[in-house]
């Protein structure tokens, strides 16, 4: 995805740059307009060490997080930030996360506002967090903010990782139940099938489609293979678009058990989100705006990208959240108690806390329930298999006698 180097006046007069990564030009002009910014010049940005970077993405979550973690600490101890990065990058040993940082480094360091010189980097940072050091820089509390947006990986970080291990075991029993019925139906039955060969009665009709479905394969494989990773591919390009992500996203949500978890997971991302900018001093439409694109699920951002336009012009923001048919009646309701009584920033942390705990929960009973699954289905098409096996065996048997 192209690069392009906008100079660009802020709404506070200043002047700045800042590298917009998008799919073409007319995308990244929309994009700088809906932040309000004026376009005095734009270019094409030329090769970049951020270029080399597979996939963009320089630096893991949990790198991140360390980065911050020690940013927040050095300016707690009252050292100026780029001094701050100066002591960062002596020990920073990531040689493609330090280079960047020493590019932010010196923009800061030739006027840049901190917030520009990371949002500069497109999508390689979280926009989360350049609109949050923004806040804090108008503000005068970079330090609170940073404390804010630590509270906030730091939950995202460990539900990812609570639902990563949770999923590991049930993952290796599929892997190895595949990889067992697999190993039958092209090694395994064949044998049987020239064994049965030899004597020349007709087998049962469970017996034969199985021998004909391991024939299929064995004599296919590369077929079978290559039409699995051809579907594989044009379900995952279908599933990087818009459209096609967004309807992908919302079938995760129907999933039973866990579509539960990954609606909640997409409330509690936009309540900690929002809870985030909005303790950071960032004003309500563009904290929307930034909370809805956190959002990991596509169609639950899509549905609350689209009521910023109602709460620009004056809808409560728990009204408008009813309307999107995504949000709990929970969530919309403690969002109203908040609104109503000057609270809000309490009750979506209260929200936020609630679905924490709701997850965990969840996650423990999805996991009680699919070993004992997965263990049943593999037993069930196991006993299949050595039903079509051995059930010639028996009548042979009991014909000679």
């Amino acid at each position: 995805m192209p690069n392009y180097l906008f100079r660009l006046g802020s709404p506070d007069g200043q002047i700045i740059e800042r590298r917009i990564e998008a799919v073409d030009l007319s995308t990244a002009k929309d994009e700088v307009a809906r932040q309000g910014f004026h376009v005095f010049q734009v270019r094409k940005s030329g090769f970049s060490f951020v270029d080399l970077l597979p996939g963009r993405k320089v630096i893991s979550t949990e790198r991140f997080l360390l980065f911050n973690q020690e940013l927040l600490a050095l300016v707690r101890a009252g050292l100026p930030v780029i001094q701050s990065f100066d002591i960062m990058l002596e020990r920073q040993k990531n040689l493609r996360f330090k280079q960047v940082l020493t590019e932010i480094r010196d923009k800061v360091r030739s006027g840049v506002a901190i917030s520009d010189a990371f949002a500069s980097y497109g999508r390689i940072f979280p926009p989360i967090y350049s609109t949050s050091i923004r806040a804090g820089e108008r503000a005068g509390d970079l330090e609170g903010v940073l404390r804010r947006f630590l509270k906030y990986q730091k939950t995202i970080v460990t539900l990812r990782k609570k639902v990563v291990g949770a999923l590991i075991y049930p993952a290796i029993l599929v892997t190895l139940s595949v990889a067992m019925v697999f190993v039958m139906l092209t090694f395994v039955i064949p044998k049987f099938a020239e064994f049965y060969q030899g004597f020349g009665a007709e087998l049962p009709v469970v017996t034969r489609v199985v021998i004909a479905l391991s024939a299929l394969i064995r004599h296919n494989i590369i077929l079978v293979l290559a039409a699995v990773a051809a579907i594989a591919f044009v379900v995952h390009r279908w599933s990087r678009t818009a459209t096609g992500g967004a309807t992908f996203d919302r079938l995760l949500l129907r999933v039973p058990i866990a579509g539960g978890i990954l609606h909640r997971f997409a409330i509690l991302q936009f309540t900690q989100s929002l809870a985030t900018l909005l303790g950071g001093g960032t004003p309500m439409v563009p904290a929307m705006e930034m909370a809805s694109t956190s959002i990991s699920n596509r169609y639950v951002a899509g549905r609350v990208e689209s009521i910023v336009k109602n709460v620009r012009e004056g809808e409560p923001l728990w009204s408008s959240l009813d309307h999107t048919g995504v949000m709990s009646d929970l969530a919309v309701e403690m969002i109203k108690v908040g609104e109503s009584t000057g609270a809000l920033l309490e009750m979506l942390a209260n929200v936020s806390e609630f679905y924490d705990e709701e997850i965990d929960s969840r996650l423990s009973r999805m996991i009680a329930m699919l070993e004992p699954i997965i263990l049943v289905g593999l037993g069930i098409v196991i006993a299949l298999l050595l039903y079509a096996f051995y059930l010639p065996l028996f009548r042979l048997s009991s014909v000679q006698q």
